[in-house]
């Protein structure tokens, strides 16, 4: 296995962690209570550093990828067409296929929804977490430090994932293992995301032309329209809130000057 394979794996298992974690979180409530008083803050960093990724890092990477491969001038509309089919699809596969989910939104452990409903959001996020997969790959094969930066923007939106996942499935009466397997299961999807996009990218270049922008839109709407709306509505009158979004921005910039300091240019 080569050194790119492994890295590639290791961010997979480390996304893939994270989304266990995330709904283990649960259980001891000490580090539960904990976990809720930072949830809001961890949900506004990670919008920010995602949409700093997608709008500084992948959508001009994308842009010259098109535009290198054509000289038409309406060369950028096939790949934007695509962004927006990223997005678009987000919206149908969280929010009509499984209208229950909400990414970053504690469900009332109280309240009791059918199984039905927790094992459809599940489905949902199936195809947003592969494709998470799909996006740290993809970048990956671009340049490694964007696909670095691009699992950052996952990895600090898989905890929140997982603690959400992991308290609708006991809103739905079940237990820890069922929690354990729902959030396994979710967090293994983005490691097959990974690990396919590896073995497809690696033999078809186009790929990653493709890939690129369909992550990007997934991307712009776990944090626009997911996160954004959350940490409003968590935040209420707590002016630091809304500064975490302005805090994971700074750390895009500081952690995108030091890997391109130290791997230079």
């Amino acid at each position: 296995m080569d050194t790119h394979t492994l890295q590639l794996i290791l961010f997979g298992l480390a996304a893939a962690l994270a989304n266990v974690l995330g709904g283990l979180i649960l259980f001891p409530s000490q580090i539960r209570s904990n976990f809720k008083s930072a949830f809001r803050y961890l949900l506004a960093l990670g919008a920010g550093f995602m949409l700093s990724v997608t709008f500084f890092e992948v959508l001009p990477k994308t842009i010259s990828l098109w535009q290198s491969q054509s000289d038409k001038t309406d060369s950028l509309a096939a790949p934007m067409l695509l962004v927006l089919g990223g997005y678009l699809m987000t919206q149908f596969f969280e929010h009509t296929i499984a209208p229950h989910f909400h990414l970053g939104e504690e469900v009332v452990s109280e309240t009791i929804i059918p199984a039905r409903s927790a094992y459809t959001g599940i489905s949902g996020l199936l195809i947003h977490t592969f494709l998470d997969g799909v996006s740290i790959a993809a970048a990956s094969e671009l340049d490694i430090r964007i696909g670095f930066l691009v699992f950052i923007a996952v990895f600090l939106h898989k905890f929140p994932e997982g603690f959400t996942i992991g308290s609708m499935v006991i809103a739905a009466g079940k237990g820890r293992r069922e929690v354990l397997i729902a959030t396994a299961v979710i967090g293994a999807a983005t490691l097959l995301g990974v690990i396919l996009f590896r073995i497809i990218g690696g033999n078809f270049n186009f790929a990653v032309a493709y890939a690129l922008p369909v992550a990007a839109g997934v991307t712009i709407y776990v944090a626009a329209s997911d996160l954004i709306p959350e940490v409003n509505h968590h935040g209420g009158k707590n002016p630091f809130v809304s500064l975490s979004v302005f805090a994971g921005v700074a750390l895009f910039f500081g952690i995108h000057l030091i890997i391109h300091t130290v791997g230079g240019h």
